[in-house]
């Protein structure tokens, strides 16, 4: 894992696409909100901002 973030890193900064850092970071903070919300009584409530 640590592997891919180093060479996603290097990707972005060789070819100067810092713009996708965000929208990186948006897609996992959403995955891990998923995963965590599968089994919670929580999860209601996220469904229901989507």
């Amino acid at each position: 894992m640590l592997d891919l973030l180093k060479d996603l890193w290097g990707f972005m900064r060789e070819r100067k696409k810092f713009w996708l850092a965000p929208i990186i970071l948006v897609m996992l903070l959403l995955g891990v909100l998923i995963v965590l919300a599968q089994g919670s009584a929580v999860a209601p409530f996220i469904y229901a901002l989507f």
